[in-house]
């Protein structure tokens, strides 16, 4: 429910301008989870899952180390805001403002969405984890020009671990709303 409070208190300030979509992305859950969920807001439902990778330093299987330092390597959590596309060395990219104390290097430090060869189940079988991003959630091939096309240009984006320091200083992971209840109750996301 931090995500849905978060996502009403910044389309009640008009901070977001792509209010569709809402995406969460549970670093709580291990690297071979579907751990990417992309929810269409306007029908309160689920419309994309799929495995995504963390960074290099935040753990091998599991997430367990985030930081916002340039040159870390590793992922960061909390809210961003999803900003312009380009064409990198990984092809099409999105990148990310973060809007957090946790996250607020995340441009400087080009954390973006791109795709990559390493984000695959037929790498999990070989090495029995995703391969690893500097820092950057990265996506599968499969779907992912639809998913930066539909989370482009100021859609929120959570990138949720159940850290207790990051829980308990954040404002906008503490911006909990009575309605968010109901409508969580119909998905399985925290």
């Amino acid at each position: 429910s931090h995500a849905l409070g978060a996502y009403l208190k910044l389309s009640t300030e008009e901070k977001l301008n792509n209010k569709r979509f809402l995406t969460i992305i549970d670093m709580s859950q291990t690297s071979d989870n579907q751990r990417f969920f992309l929810i269409d807001m306007e029908n309160k439902e689920v419309v994309h899952k799929s495995i995504v990778a963390h960074g290099r330093n935040t753990g091998s299987h599991q997430a367990r180390y985030f930081s916002n330092e340039v040159g870390s390597y590793k992922s960061s959590i909390g809210f961003f805001t999803t900003a312009e596309t380009y064409f990198g060395k990984h092809g099409l990219s999105l990148r990310l403002d973060g809007l957090e104390y946790t996250n607020d290097n995340a441009r400087k430090r080009a954390i973006v969405i791109h795709s990559a060869d390493y984000v695959s189940y037929g790498f999990i079988k070989k090495f029995g984890r995703l391969g690893r991003s500097l820092g950057c959630p990265t996506l599968p091939k499969e779907n992912y020009k639809e998913v930066i096309d539909n989370i482009k240009n100021g859609s929120l984006l959570y990138i949720y671990y159940p850290n207790k320091d990051y829980l308990t200083k954040s404002v906008l992971a503490n911006h909990s709303h009575k309605i968010s209840h109901q409508i969580w109750a119909s998905t399985s996301v925290q």
